[in-house]
């Protein structure tokens, strides 16, 4: 963060100091909400969860290093006490589900102004490049990938993980210094107008629309309303003359329409159109489905790519990212270059290990929708099929906030697994929703299991490794080399079934 004193972060946020306080004390360090993180010359945030109180560890947070504690009410520490905030009715977002006194949004709030200023600082005074990207699936994958190639070029912070809603999206920002050049920032919606508020905490130049899926559909009631929700990023963007550039996937109708919605300049990405700005031929799979593909761009030589992440839908995230990188300045060499270089850093996203036995488990357990899902069955039937005769498995837990669509949608995973070959089905769960894709697969012909958790199914796994595959003479190989998928929404906690495979190595 750019240093500012205690005074001047209580005017910002709107803020009284407490007793404690020393106004002219200057925050210089991280603004961190959790005290064990705490640095000298930090800014501690006390939030409410649903187990601990941040406000119990002021004095834990000061006793590290913290210069003050951004809170909701008073405390035994220096502190700045943040007026409460009217709750809006109907707020589904993220935040509104573990606050029940309204002392998370408050602090939240405070939080934001916070890095809405510094945001606006670092772009007036010091040409930060703000880079923002939405989409039903691959925000993640493709903001680090935009941070892979921007960070060739210069300084670039981006959020660890998922940090992409009302409360990692500040938090992000406000990692940013004064010799910061480019910030990534990934942004999420559970309803209309969460990324325009997100937008506004942060304005970006460049904002990049990846697709229109159906994750969040029982939010949002239709992929009408997700469009709706998406496109506020490019709403938000500059005019072109003032260098807003909307970045938009010219493979999805949906996407591309959203040329309509903003000032900005408009390029397209596209993996099967030649008339889009940037787009991929000759692309290629390895034996893990890792893609290597011919860049083009817009006045530049065509540029070899081979990517170290995992799975087809990963050329699509990294044209995304080359838009980017190309926009800012940098050239198509360096593009692919960074881009050839670039490793997955958020964990449980697509991440690829190959045991000493050669069992190789993709686990990408983090988050699941429909379109996520069928990346994640492909990359196994493909990494699969490049290992004749072994077996494919996939561990699959329910997809969540799918509304009245959801028993269709993992029926049709069931279809899904049968076209990719996949031989073997772990289920998680007994919800209806579950049920469905036990069914379908079954009568697909898949091997199927239901297991009640984690444990349950990664010994169900284990039970189906311990028999070697047989040969095509009938004798078993010695070398297993199976593939195992692990996959459901973020809250099954799933990635414990591919830390139990691997710790069996």
């Amino acid at each position: 963060m750019i240093p500012l004193e205690l005074a001047r972060v209580a005017e910002i946020t709107g803020g009284r100091l407490n007793a404690q306080a020393d106004p002219r004390a200057k925050v210089t360090g991280f603004v961190e909400f959790d005290s064990r993180k705490i640095t000298p010359g930090g800014l501690f945030v006390a939030l409410s969860g649903a187990r601990v109180d941040g406000h119990d560890f002021a004095a834990a947070a000061i006793e590290k290093g913290a210069v003050a504690v951004l809170a909701a009410r008073d405390v035994d520490a220096p502190a700045i006490i943040v007026p409460p905030v009217d709750r809006q009715r109907g707020d589904n977002s993220d935040l509104a589900t573990n606050d029940p006194d309204g002392s998370v949004a408050a602090v939240v709030a405070a939080m934001s102004k916070l890095a809405s200023f510094v945001a606006r600082e670092l772009v007036k005074n010091h040409g930060l490049v703000i880079a923002g990207v939405t989409g039903s699936a691959g925000k993640t994958s493709t903001k680090d990938l935009i941070a892979a190639v921007l960070s060739s070029a210069g300084e670039t912070v981006a959020p660890p993980g998922s940090f992409n809603n009302e409360i990692g999206h500040p938090y992000t920002v406000l990692r940013c210094a004064e010799g910061t050049e480019f910030l990534v920032a990934e942004m999420s919606a559970r309803g209309i107008g969460h990324v325009a508020h997100l937008a506004q905490i942060a304005p970006p130049s460049i904002g990049v629309v990846l697709n229109v899926g159906s994750a969040h559909l029982g939010e949002f009631g239709s992929r009408e309303n997700i469009a709706r929700a998406k496109g506020e990023l490019v709403e938000a963007l500059p005019a072109a003359k003032d260098g807003g550039v909307a970045i938009l996937n010219a493979d999805d109708d949906l996407v591309a329409s959203m040329r309509d919605r903003t000032a900005a300049r408009v390029v397209t990405f596209s993996t099967t159109s030649r008339a889009a700005h940037y787009f991929a031929t000759d692309i290629e799979l390895d034996d893990v489905a890792r893609a290597t593909f011919t860049l083009h761009s817009p006045d530049a030589a065509p540029q070899r790519v081979c990517l170290n992440v995992f799975g087809a839908h990963q050329v699509s995230n990294a044209l995304a990212a080359a838009a980017v990188g190309v926009e800012s300045g940098l050239s198509a060499r360096q593009v692919a270059e960074a881009l050839s270089n670039a490793h997955g850093v958020s964990v449980n996203r697509m991440d690829v290990t190959t045991r000493a036995d050669g069992v190789t488990i993709i686990n990408d357990a983090y988050n699941a929708n429909p379109d996520s899902m069928r990346a994640g069955i492909a990359a196994l039937g493909y990494t699969a099929a490049a290992r004749p005769g072994v077996r494919s498995i996939a561990v699959l837990g329910e997809m969540s906030e799918l509304g009245s669509g959801s028993v269709q949608s993992h029926r049709e995973l069931g279809d899904e697994l049968a076209r990719y070959h996949v031989t073997h089905l772990i289920t998680v769960g007994d919800s209806e929703a579950i049920r469905a894709l036990h069914t379908r697969a079954s009568a697909r012909g898949i091997s199927t299991e239901n297991t009640a958790g984690v444990a349950e199914a990664a010994e169900a796994v284990g039970r189906i490794l311990a028999v070697p595959p047989a040969g095509e003479d009938g004798w078993y190989e010695r070398e297993v080399r199976d593939v195992v998928l692990v996959k459901a929404s973020n809250s099954l906690g799933l990635w414990g079934v591919a830390e139990s495979l691997l710790q069996r190595n």
